[in-house]
């Protein structure tokens, strides 16, 4: 994908859409072909770090305990959840989900990986925000800045999905970016690179789509 075709799709995108009176966002809807999404080594599952992030901010929640949590607050973590926090959201099906629904985002400590997936597992996996492990050879505060700005490209197991590069009161520049980064990285993951990919179009919230591929 050549970058000023996609800055020419997202000119005439913006152009055609009319001005809504709420915060949109600009989404890619990506289709693909001869891929067998019965297999899960031919699904899309990448987490991406966009350049110019997302426009909008994200909830993060960090499961972690001391200074570590400690850290993850100071960093702007909008939950810092501790052992108990899971045993309890796991007895609290109704709690959990609402938790599940208004954060983008899960970090936690490797030690509460296999907690969080006998407790919680049922109810982020589905949603595709299981945690990122938090190793020993990272920072907490690196990690919650570097997921305020990343997206999860996930197929499941179909050949149609939509993922949001940004929003609608981004620079042109900006939003081109993004895009062009999102497309760079589904072409390496395919089997067959740009041949898997039937069709790409990007679209706002509740405005016309603009085809790129």
């Amino acid at each position: 994908m050549i970058e000023k075709n996609i800055a020419n799709a997202v000119k005439q995108l913006l152009e055609d859409s009319p001005e809504r009176k709420f915060r949109e966002s600009v989404d890619m809807a990506i289709n693909l072909k001869n891929l067998d999404m019965s297999q899960p080594k031919y699904r899309v599952d990448e987490m991406i770090v966009l350049p110019k992030g997302l426009g909008k901010s994200r909830k993060i929640a960090v499961f972690a305990k001391g200074d570590v949590g400690l850290q993850a607050k100071n960093a702007g973590a909008d939950f810092v959840l501790t052992e108990e926090d899971i045993e309890e959201l796991g007895a609290d099906k109704s709690k959990a989900r609402t938790l599940a629904n208004n954060c983008d985002s899960f970090i936690a400590e490797v030690q509460y990986m296999a907690l969080i997936g006998k407790s919680l597992g049922a109810i982020l996996g589905p949603r595709g925000k299981m945690p990122i492990p938090l190793t020993a050879d990272k920072n907490v505060v690196d990690m919650i800045n570097t997921t305020k700005n990343s997206i999860r490209v996930r197929s499941k197991d179909k050949l149609t999905f939509h993922v949001a590069v940004g929003s609608r009161e981004m620079s042109l520049d900006d939003l081109t970016e993004n895009i062009d980064t999102v497309m760079s990285r589904l072409e390496r993951s395919l089997d067959k690179g740009k041949q898997n990919l039937k069709s790409v179009y990007v679209t706002t919230t509740m405005g016309n789509s603009v085809r790129l591929v």
